[in-house]
């Protein structure tokens, strides 16, 4: 799962935090170090934006990351495509096996019909945040503003789609210490909130917390998972790495 201390046998741990329920978090996570998220309670969604920090008009392009690797999902060996036909991050382990790439996120609105207003003036440090809003205000802390909001991920979420294409929310995708590890192969200033996703059937505002770390993965090999899971993967490394010459 995460890359050890040769020494000491332990993971070579950069950085950890607790995100709570309802909670934004947004750092810069550089190339080679890698992010783990953990699903506490087996009942997570975390939505994610990516994007390269040293260039933010860089960012991840869903059409492309689907459509290059034939897939509706991420799991382990998948990797996430910019705009520009690069890798931000791969996903190299992930013990959940489903995350959401086409459901988008819980707006203002949505989360008002169905949870009901929840404001600040009410419930104090406990109000009812939606993704929206919570990337509008974590963007901002990097220069950047609701024009920079594209198709997001929603991390241990499955949302199933049948013969006539409507789309439905599987319960119990994933269990509690579900994770998933994503290895950073640009610079990438990753945007997390741990908000309800807009098609959890659930009434009750209620987010659960999930634990974050960031770690220093070992380095990408010839035969990397992520690299070998499609041919266009292994193109998509090399204009990456031609970035950095």
């Amino acid at each position: 799962m995460k890359a050890m201390d040769e020494k000491l046998g332990k993971p070579k741990l950069i950085y950890e935090e607790r995100l709570r329920g309802g909670q934004m978090w947004s750092r810069v996570i550089r190339r080679g170090q890698a992010l783990s998220i953990i699903d506490l309670e087996g009942r997570a969604s975390v939505a994610a934006l990516f994007y390269n920090a040293d260039q933010p008009v860089e960012r991840y392009n869903m059409a492309d990351t689907l459509k290059a690797q034939y897939t509706a999902r991420l799991t382990r060996g998948y990797v996430l495509y910019s705009d520009m036909g690069r890798i931000l991050m791969s996903v190299i382990d992930d013990s959940c096996g489903w995350h959401d790439t086409i459901t988008g996120m819980l707006d203002e609105a949505g989360s008002r019909q169905r949870y009901g207003t929840g404001s600040y003036q009410e419930l104090r440090n406990d109000f009812y945040r939606n993704t929206r809003d919570n990337f509008m205000i974590e963007l901002g802390k990097h220069g950047l503003d609701q024009r920079e909001i594209v198709a997001n991920v929603n991390f241990f979420v499955k949302v199933a789609a049948d013969e006539q294409g409507r789309l439905a929310w599987v319960q119990g995708n994933s269990r509690p210490g579900a994770h998933v590890d994503l290895r950073a192969e640009l610079n990438v200033l990753v945007v997390l909130s741990n908000t309800p996703h807009p098609l959890d059937p659930s009434r009750k505002y209620d987010p659960p917390p999930v634990e974050l770390s960031i770690w220093n993965a070992p380095p990408v090999e010839l035969d990397d998972v992520c690299r070998t899971k499609r041919p266009e993967n292994a193109r998509g490394f090399e204009l990456t790495r031609q970035y950095f010459l």
